[in-house]
């Protein structure tokens, strides 16, 4: 017999004739001189040099082994004591009982989801940065997850973490606040063919991505033209000058006609104006003219009322006047007044009243 001595942390397996026949652990040994023994770290993977398929057909070895199975497209996280040590791909493992508080979660990576046991910060680690997809859904938007083209599900805000295999992911983000629309200037044609150029803007609102996203190739173009042909529509059947009169129509025509058709693409509208109605350099100097015209008369019927109630109001001054004699002297006085505002000095001689002498001055016989 001979003597062998088994450390901490390690297990010696007697052999004989290339077959495991005892399992040796921590301590001294005695065994036969035509046995060898063979030692292994528990801290490791058990990997006998046969084998594992060959060791683990010993029924001995079972009992002081931990061993998992890792099918092809699996993964197994493998923690000792509840840390993180690695992954293992498909294959056989044993580990030794014992010494470590051994755990695996096993998933199939040929399906895009992550187990809800596996912990998401275990998989920020590098060693999955080539086996995990992560996307983000930033604030106020959310996501249309599509799988090999078609769509799976909607994803509020947040981090999301998917295998990454050979199946084609797609995220569809959408701003779901309101956002203003601009139907930029467009020529058009009104009812009476005058040429105008028209600008637009809308609000509108994401409030079923589902339809804006899987329903419609691009549900912003959409939105767009629907505008445009109504703006197309109304314009049409109005006079240039309805159209400058009421332009507030044009929206309350819109809001009327388009919300519904809109509401179809999975957008909301929500309100919307005239930004600008431009007239071509021709159409806007006539116009231009007309106002002028429109203005100079209007000015020119003020000025023919205030002389017609002015010649009245002389009128009804002279005919008071020469009712009552003592009105006229206070008018003639009146007129003094204002003479002697601007003569420096005034004298007067011969006879008769101050009044009588000026009257003569001033009034051509």
């Amino acid at each position: 017999m001979k003597r062998v001595i088994v450390n901490p942390g390690q297990v010696g397996l007697v052999y004989k004739n290339g077959k495991v026949v005892n399992v040796l652990t921590q301590g001294r040994h005695r065994i036969a001189f035509w046995t060898e023994l063979r030692v292994h770290a528990m801290n490791a993977i058990f990997s006998p040099k046969e084998g594992l398929d060959v060791a683990l057909q010993n029924s001995i070895l079972l009992p002081y082994l931990n061993i998992i199975e890792v099918k092809e497209g699996e993964i197994a996280i493998h923690y000792e004591n509840n840390r993180f040590v690695g992954v293992h791909f498909a294959g056989k493992y044993a580990f030794w009982k014992g010494l470590m508080d051994y755990r695996f979660v096993i998933d199939n990576m040929e399906n895009i989801r992550i187990r809800d046991e596996i912990d998401r910060h275990v998989l920020r680690y590098t060693t999955f940065n080539t086996l995990v997809r992560v996307f983000r859904v930033e604030a106020y938007n959310k996501a249309v997850l599509s799988i090999e083209g078609e769509m799976d599900q909607i994803l509020e805000p947040g981090e999301y973490m998917f295998w990454n295999n050979r199946k084609v992911i797609n995220l569809t983000q959408v701003d779901m606040r309101a956002q203003m629309m601009e139907v930029s200037g467009q020529e058009l044609l009104t009812r009476d063919k005058a040429s105008l150029r028209l600008s637009l803007f809308a609000s509108i609102r994401v409030n079923n991505i589902r339809k804006a996203v899987s329903e419609n190739a691009a549900y912003t173009k959409q939105v767009y033209n629907i505008l445009q042909l109504a703006v197309r529509e109304f314009v049409g059947t109005k006079s240039l000058d309805e159209i400058l009169e009421n332009k507030e129509m044009i929206s309350e025509y819109i809001m009327k006609n388009s919300r519904e058709t809109i509401a179809d693409t999975g957008v909301e509208l929500s309100g919307c104006g005239v930004r600008d109605i431009i007239l071509p350099g021709e159409m806007r100097d006539i116009f231009n003219k007309v106002l002028i015209a429109e203005k100079q008369a209007a000015a020119n019927v003020i000025i023919r009322r205030e002389e017609t109630a002015s010649t009245r109001s002389l009128l009804n001054t002279a005919k008071l006047m020469e009712e009552n004699e003592v009105l006229f002297r206070l008018k003639e006085m009146e007129y003094v007044e204002r003479i002697a505002e601007k003569i420096g000095s005034l004298s007067v001689s011969g006879n008769g009243t101050l009044i009588s002498q000026l009257k003569e001055i001033f009034v051509n016989k």
